[in-house]
C-alpha cells in the first residue's frame, strides 16, 4: 500500500525503474525471438503473422514502455536533488503520471492474450493499421494503450518544467544548472509540444477503426499520408526526447571521472536548445519516398543535416573534457566513453539518410534499422547504463559491483556492435526490413547469423546487470554521501539514499558545479540558505492509482463496444457503453474527491530532523 499510495519522487523513481525493467525485458525477449527467426534462410521458427506482431510490439514496447520509464526514473531520482528542491512541483501529478503510464503499457501488452497483438509495424502506417488489413483488436490496443501511456508522459513533462522553473535553490540560476537538469528541462518542453500531435493521430485512428470514420480511408475521402505527417511530427522529436537525457547523463559522468569542469558549458546548453528546435523541423525526412517533390525533399534534407552541427559540438566538448583530465574508467565512465564513438557512428549514418537521393536506396532496408539502433541502443541505452551505475548508490544506498559492471559493459557493447554493425551491410546489399524470412545464397546468411549471435551476447550483458542488482540488494545500504569522491553537483551533498525531505536546509548555490566549488573552498558541506525549520510534506494518496484504473477500464470498454459476444450479459455491458461509463465514473469520481477534500499535507518538525540525523 505504501508503494501504491506514495507521492515521494524518489519512490516513484524506483517504481518507474522496475516498470521500465519489466517492459524492457519483454521487448528484449521479442527481439531475441525476431533474431532467432532470422538466424538462417527460410526458417520456420515463427510464421509471418507472429513475426509481424513481434516486430510491432518490440519497437512499440522498447520506445514507449522500455526506455522512457528508465529516463523518467533517473529524472525523478535526480532532478529535485540537483536543483536543491525538496520535491517536484506537483507530487500528486507525479504519481498520476506513473500509474497512467503503467496501465497504458499493461493494456497494450494484454493484446498478446486477448485476440492478437498489433501487427502494422511500430509506426502503424495506414492503411496497414486500418480494419481492412488489421481486423483483430491488435491496433486498437496500440492506439488506446499509447494514448493512456502518453498521458502519463505528458503529465510528467509538465511537472518537470514547473519544477525546474519554480523550485531551484537560491543562487541556482539557469546557467548554473547541471547539464542533466538542462537536458530534462528541454526534453520536457519537447514532450509538451510533441505528444499532443501523436495523441491527435491516435484518436483519429481509433475513430477510423471503432467508429468507422474516414480520416485515413481513401474510399471515404481520407488520406493515408496524413497519418505519416502526424506520426513523424511527433516521432522525430521523440528521438530527441529519448537521446537528450542521455546527453545530459554523459555530461555529468565525464566531468566527474575526469576531475574537470565540463568543457564549453554554455555552448552545450545552447546546442541542446538548438537540437530541440531543429528536431521539430525535420519530420519529413522519414517520408522522402512518399512523393512530396524535390522542393520539400531538399528543404528537409538541409534541415536534417543542420542538426549534425549542435550534435558535433557536444561530441567535441565531451572529448575536450576528457583531454588532459585525470580520467578514471569506472563502470559509469566506461559506458560514457563507449557512448561517444557509438553514437557518432549513428549520427554519421543519419547524415547519409538525410540525403534524399541516397535515402531512396536505403529506405525500408536494414541500413535504416542499423542506423536507428546505433542512435537509440548505442546512444540512449549506453547512456542509461552509465546513469544507472552512476546514480545507483544515491538511489539505493548501495554501490553496484565494479567487476560485474565491467563485465556488463564489455559483453553488452561487443554484442551490440556484432548485432547492428553488420546490418548496415545487409541493408546495402538489399535486405528489406520487416520481412520474416529470406531466400538462401543472397549473401545474407552469414551476416544474419553474426547479428543473432550478437543479440544473445547483449542478452548476456543484461543478465549480468540483473545479477549485479540482485547481489547488491542483499548487501547493507552503506554507501557514503559522495561515493565517487569527485561528485560535483548537489545530489552528492546529502545522504545515500536521501531522506524523505531531501535537504534539511535548502543549500545556497554559489556557482556552476556547486558542490565542487565548495570543496575547492575547503568546505565539506554546502552553505545553507535558511535556518532549520519545519518542512512541509505532501500526503500519500491512492487517488492517482484509482484514476488510472478507471481510464484503463474505460479504454477496454470502448475498444470492445462494437463486438458481438456469445454472452448476453457481456453484450449488454459492452455494447451499451456501461463498462466505458464505469471506468469514467471511477476516474472522474476520484478527480471530484481530489477537488472537494483539500489535503494540506503534514510537517516534519526541526526536533525530528535532529533526531533522524543522530540515528
Amino acid at each position: 500500500m505504501d508503494w501504491i499510495t506514495t507521492v515521494d519522487h524518489k519512490k516513484i523513481a524506483i517504481l518507474y525503474l522496475w516498470a521500465g525493467g519489466l517492459f524492457f525485458g519483454i521487448g528484449g525477449l521479442e527481439a531475441i525471438l525476431i533474431r532467432i527467426q532470422l538466424i538462417k534462410p527460410m526458417n520456420t521458427f515463427l510464421d509471418a503473422q507472429t513475426f509481424n506482431e513481434l516486430i510491432t510490439m518490440h519497437g512499440t514496447t522498447m520506445i514507449f514502455l522500455g526506455v522512457m520509464p528508465v529516463i523518467f526514473a533517473l529524472m525523478n531520482a535526480v532532478i529535485p536533488l540537483q536543483i536543491g528542491a525538496r520535491d517536484v512541483a506537483f507530487p500528486f501529478l507525479n504519481s498520476l503520471g506513473f500509474w497512467t503510464f503503467l496501465f497504458g503499457g499493461l493494456l497494450l501488452n494484454l493484446s498478446w492474450v486477448m485476440g492478437g497483438a498489433p501487427d502494422a509495424g511500430w509506426t502503424a502506417y495506414t492503411p496497414l493499421s486500418g480494419k481492412g488489413y488489421s481486423s483483430t483488436h491488435g491496433v486498437d490496443f496500440y492506439t488506446i494503450g499509447l494514448q493512456i501511456a502518453g498521458l502519463g508522459t505528458l503529465i510528467g513533462g509538465i511537472n518537470f518544467l514547473a519544477t525546474i522553473i519554480t523550485m531551484r535553490a537560491p543562487g541556482m540560476s539557469f546557467m548554473r544548472m547541471p547539464m542533466f537538469a538542462w537536458a530534462t528541462f528541454i526534453t520536457s518542453a519537447i514532450i509538451l509540444f510533441a505528444f499532443p500531435a501523436v495523441t491527435v493521430g491516435l484518436v483519429l485512428l481509433t475513430f477510423d477503426r471503432i467508429l468507422d470514420a474516414n480520416f485515413f480511408n481513401v474510399a471515404g475521402g481520407g488520406n493515408p499520408v496524413l497519418w505519416q505527417h502526424i506520426f513523424w511530427i511527433f516521432g522525430h522529436p521523440e528521438v530527441y526526447i529519448l537521446i537528450l537525457p542521455a546527453f545530459g547523463i554523459i555530461s555529468e559522468v565525464i566531468p566527474t571521472f575526469s576531475r574537470k569542469r565540463l568543457f564549453g558549458y554554455s555552448s552545450m546548453v545552447f546546442a541542446t536548445i538548438l537540437i530541440a528546435f531543429l528536431g521539430f523541423m525535420v519530420w519529413a525526412h522519414h517520408m522522402f519516398t512518399t512523393g512530396l517533390g524535390p522542393v520539400a525533399n531538399a528543404l528537409f534534407s538541409v534541415s536534417t543535416m543542420l542538426i549534425a552541427v549542435p550534435t558535433g559540438i557536444k561530441i567535441f566538448n565531451w572529448l575536450f573534457t576528457m583531454w588532459g583530465g585525470q580520467v578514471r574508467f569506472t563502470t559509469p565512465n566506461l559506458f560514457a566513453a563507449g557512448f561517444i564513438p557509438t553514437f557518432t557512428m549513428g549520427g554519421v549514418t543519419g547524415v547519409m539518410l538525410a540525403s534524399a537521393p541516397a535515402d531512396f536506396q536505403f529506405h525500408d532496408t536494414y541500413f535504416v534499422v542499423a542506423h536507428f539502433h546505433y542512435v537509440i541502443v548505442g546512444g540512449l541505452v549506453l547512456g542509461l547504463f552509465a546513469g544507472l551505475h552512476y546514480w545507483w548508490p544515491k538511489m539505493f544506498g548501495r554501490m553496484l559491483s565494479e567487476a560485474l559492471g565491467k563485465w556488463t559493459f564489455w559483453t553488452f557493447i561487443i554484442g551490440f556492435h556484432l548485432t547492428f554493425f553488420v546490418q548496415h551491410f545487409l541493408g546495402l546489399m538489399g535486405m528489406q526490413r520487416r520481412v520474416f524470412t529470406y531466400l538462401p545464397n543472397q549473401q545474407f546468411d552469414t551476416l544474419n547469423l553474426v547479428s543473432t549471435v550478437g543479440a544473445f551476447l547483449m542478452g548476456v550483458g543484461m543478465i549480468i546487470f540483473l545479477v549485479n542488482v540482485f547481489l547488491t540488494s542483499r548487501r547493507p545500504a552503506d554507501a557514503p554521501d559522495d561515493p565517487w569522491e569527485d561528485g560535483r553537483t548537489l545530489e552528492w551533498t546529502i545522504p545515500s539514499p536521501p531522506p524523505e525531505y531531501n535537504f534539511k536546509q535548502t543549500p545556497l548555490v554559489r556557482g556552476l558545479d556547486a558542490f565542487w566549488k565548495e570543496k575547492m573552498a575547503g568546505h565539506k558541506a554546502m552553505t545553507p540558505a535558511e535556518p532549520v525549520g519545519p518542512i512541509h510534506m505532501p500526503s500519500a494518496t491512492i487517488l492517482p492509482f484509482l484514476m488510472s484504473v478507471g481510464i484503463f477500464i474505460a479504454g477496454l470498454g470502448f475498444m470492445f463496444s462494437r463486438d458481438e459476444f456469445s454472452s448476453s450479459i457481456m453484450s449488454f455491458l459492452f455494447n451499451n457503453y456501461i463498462v466505458t461509463a464505469l471506468g469514467l465514473v471511477i476516474t472522474f469520481g476520484s478527480m471530484l474527491m481530489r477537488s472537494l477534500f483539500d489535503d494540506h499535507g503534514w510537517h516534519i518538525d526541526p526536533e525530528e530532523l535532529e533526531g533522524s540525523e543522530q540515528r
